[in-house]
């Protein structure tokens, strides 16, 4: 373990125990994915909730949380599955139910998840609201929303994440000014994609964003930069980076962090996984006026699952993250342990630098 990558003592920072159920009918099964952002005096954590019903004694029985809209409201509705009579669809993946033998083919999430505020004073201890902060709506966010990315701009705040229904998993956007009043702006990325992060300031004019769409027939899961004038349109896509034959990024590759302009170009912590699904961070550092062109970028992960709470979980071997912040010379990355809890992790930018150098040399 690189004894320069310092995991915080108080390991897990935010665990499923800490949040009180949006229903009671739900149970909170992680917290974790969380967006950052510094606002005033504060760090404040939008972080991901996913709840399942509470499980019936039957362990042939599964119950599905989704959202459904009845006389102009939306309600959270039960599905019921018998595992016996569902024989054409595989229950061994905890997050999901898939078709036998087609793991792109997903019948039902497991579980449905909201947004919800913690703020620190220390960047350590949390208070995490009550109450649900954002929650998904039928229209487009049936199965759930995920993995919030916090660009602050201006006076404002922009929030990309996944909105989940039954047509896909699209990215949509949310404008805030105060994380009290929100306004949606729909989806601005069509199914299949993910992991959508806007750069925080325009490059020659133009707002930038990374995005992970997912090929079905040609290509793989990789990174795209993609350039707006507005936030709200995109175009003039570029392939960025892409998976590897072999190692550690041999699965799918995407976004992670929103990018930290430093003095040496734009910092990017993105995430990876193997074929076995274990999740790791990597780093890329791209030229500051032209992020299309990446200047350094990790061999190695910069981080990966070693510790028992990143090990062992809800979905284990998995470190994710969503937010980082740059305090001074260190970097402060928030992550997702195991899909189940918040952590933070502190490295140096040199070290950092150093790890980039190391792969990358002269």
């Amino acid at each position: 373990m690189n004894k320069n990558i310092i995991r915080n003592t108080e390991n897990p920072l935010l665990k499923p125990s800490d949040v009180v159920p949006s229903s009671k009918e739900f149970q909170v099964i992680g917290i974790f994915n969380c967006g950052v952002v510094r606002c005033l005096d504060e760090t404040i954590l939008l972080c991901r909730i996913a709840e399942t019903v509470i499980h019936p004694e039957d362990e042939n029985k599964v119950s599905i949380p989704v959202v459904v809209n009845k006389d102009g409201r939306d309600y959270f509705e039960t599905v019921s599955l018998d595992k016996t009579k569902e024989t054409a669809w595989d229950f061994s993946d905890s997050r999901q139910i898939i078709l036998k033998g087609n793991a792109l083919k997903i019948i039902y999430l497991t579980s449905l998840s909201h947004f919800r505020i913690a703020r620190s004073k220390d960047g350590v201890h949390f208070e995490l609201d009550q109450k649900p902060t954002i929650m998904p709506n039928n229209k487009e966010e049936q199965w759930g929303i995920e993995d919030p990315r916090i660009t602050p701009l201006g006076d404002r705040f922009y929030i990309t994440y996944t909105a989940v229904s039954p047509n896909g998993a699209a990215v949509s956007l949310i404008e805030t000014k105060d994380f009290t009043s929100f306004q949606r702006h729909g989806i601005i990325f069509l199914p299949e994609n993910k992991d959508t992060a806007i750069f925080p300031g325009k490059i020659n004019g133009t707002y930038y964003c990374m995005n992970r769409p997912v090929p079905a027939v040609i290509g793989s899961p990789d990174i795209w930069l993609s350039r707006s004038v507005d936030l709200i349109h995109w175009g003039r896509h570029t392939h960025l980076c892409g998976v590897s034959s072999t190692g550690w990024e041999n699965g799918r590759i995407g976004g992670g962090a929103v990018p930290i302009l430093t003095d040496k170009g734009w910092l990017v912590i993105y995430h990876a996984a193997d074929k076995r699904n274990r999740y790791c961070l990597g780093v890329m550092l791209l030229a500051a006026d032209a992020p299309e062109v990446i200047l350094a970028k990790s061999k190695e992960p910069l981080v990966e699952p070693l510790v028992d709470y990143e090990i062992n979980g809800f979905f284990g071997n998995v470190v994710f993250t969503c937010g980082c912040l740059l305090d001074g010379s260190t970097v402060i990355i928030y992550y997702g342990a195991a899909d189940d809890s918040i952590c933070r992790i502190d490295i140096e930018l040199e070290v950092i630098y150093e790890h980039l150098e190391i792969s990358f040399p002269e």
